[in-house]
């Protein structure tokens, strides 16, 4: 089953890069919890053999996946959204809520994860002096992880995703540096970017909508 791919490959990432000074990765994955709710999760929403689209991501941040192991869901939208209980505080992320008021609109939890594997460009996080860090806003973290993301994408790839089409969250570096790894390493017959999340709550809040449509139709693409 398709979950069980993805829990063996989260359960097991293995990172043993030399990172730049003051840089700490962020492996969610060796809280106990997280692995619980990561374990319900998936098996929840992939336990079958279909393939899926790939929405590719930054890195995980602290509040979203780097909590919860399962990519743009805080545990408000864990529980709320996918009925799954957790310990943690229900601490909100700016952006779980759109990302799950786009899957609302899509036509929920079940029917939007039937189509769409969500993971990153890293699929474990950074964080620098106790802050979120993006893995493109320090060089020498780009050029170390470099292996290791096509790594990861070689394995995930190997499920039998589907390799027509991906979809980028962030128009601006997280496409410029997936763009120049999947021409050196073909992993995408094409890559569409769309605005990250993030950027929409935060600087283009009255036009959510607007950006749930683009996001939708999009997605008619492989939907």
């Amino acid at each position: 089953m398709l979950s069980d791919k993805i829990l063996d490959f989260l359960l097991n990432l293995q990172f043993s890069i030399q990172l730049p000074a003051d840089v700490e990765v962020m492996n969610p994955f060796t809280d106990e919890e997280t692995k619980r709710v990561a374990m319900q999760f998936y098996q929840k929403y992939y336990h079958d053999n279909n393939p899926r689209s790939c929405i590719i991501g930054i890195n995980p941040g602290r509040f979203g996946g780097g909590v919860t192991g399962v990519p743009f869901t805080d545990p408000i939208r864990l529980k709320s959204e996918c009925n799954i209980e957790s310990n943690w505080p229900l601490r909100q992320e700016l952006s779980s809520l759109f990302v799950y008021d786009m899957i609302n609109a899509f036509g929920g939890a079940e029917r939007f994860y039937a189509r769409f594997y969500i993971t990153a460009f890293s699929p474990l996080g950074f964080t620098k002096h106790g802050k979120n860090l993006n893995y493109y806003d320090d060089r020498q973290l780009v050029e170390s992880i470099k292996p290791f993301a096509v790594n990861c994408f070689r394995k995930q790839l190997g499920w039998g995703l589907n390799t027509t089409v991906a979809f980028c969250l962030g128009e601006g570096d997280n496409f410029k540096y997936l763009s120049k790894l999947n021409i050196e390493h073909h992993l995408f017959n094409k890559i569409i970017p769309l605005p990250h999340p993030r950027f929409i709550m935060q600087y283009r809040l009255k036009r959510k909508e607007e950006y749930i449509s683009r996001y939708l139709k999009e997605f008619l693409i492989v939907d």
